[in-house]
């Protein structure tokens, strides 16, 4: 018969390594736990925004779902990067260390900084009823935009949600032709700001080119509304 209980002085079996036997802790203090614990956050976040984003891209979602959500997303890796800035200071290097496979989180996140309903025109504006009120929220827009930066308003988290409007104002104008360059400079901008900390501020010399694109933008975009 087999003692329903094992003897403590039983031979460890061929290979056996007892140190196995005991569970790794990753951190020994606070401190440690939370900084592991914030990393895990951010890389939920970065996996959320890959499913996120492939889901609107299969048409599983639709635009009014993925929007709020996906700005939600943003706002968290914003915050979650604020709290892993001392250990992750280069997220394409964290995203590589731990092997994610997550192109479209990547665009979405580190580039672009806009759900992909912003970056690109998505809603359905034709007819004259609305026409004129989005021509009217795009100049004030851009106004709004240049008198900030006038008045040295210049941090990251000043300009990156006037530009975002910006940029959603003018995909709600249906007359905008598709061939018009302010968007595209737009878009750069706010590709540059996103891969900017949201304390950090734009010196002289980008306020004086983001001016300056910012009006060639507004000529350009009265001129397309006579055509």
């Amino acid at each position: 018969m087999y003692s329903s209980t094992a003897s403590s002085s039983a031979t460890p079996m061929a290979g056996h390594d007892p140190i196995l036997d005991h569970e790794i802790r990753l951190y020994t203090n606070n401190k440690e736990r939370e900084k592991y614990d914030n990393m895990a956050d951010l890389y939920g976040i970065i996996v959320a925004t890959e499913h996120l984003e492939r889901a609107y891209i299969r048409d599983a979602i639709s635009a009014q779902e993925y929007t709020p959500a996906c700005l939600k997303l943003i706002a968290q890796y914003k915050t979650a990067l604020n709290l892993v800035g001392d250990w992750v200071p280069d997220v394409n290097a964290f995203i590589k260390e731990y092997q994610l496979s997550c192109p479209a989180a990547t665009r979405r996140l580190l580039e672009i900084g806009v759900p992909a309903t912003i970056e690109h025109a998505t809603t359905d504006t034709t007819g004259s009823a609305g026409s004129a009120k989005f021509v009217a929220e795009t100049v004030q827009s851009f106004i709004t935009l240049m008198d900030s930066l006038k008045l040295n308003y210049v941090a990251v988290d000043q300009i990156h949600p006037q530009l975002s409007d910006l940029i959603q104002s003018l995909n709600k104008v249906p007359s905008l032709p598709k061939d018009y360059e302010g968007k595209g400079k737009i878009r750069d901008w706010l590709i540059t700001l996103n891969k900017m900390k949201a304390s950090e501020e734009i010196d002289a010399d980008q306020v004086r080119q983001l001016l300056f694109d910012l009006e060639s933008a507004l000529t350009e975009f009265h001129r397309s509304l006579s055509k």
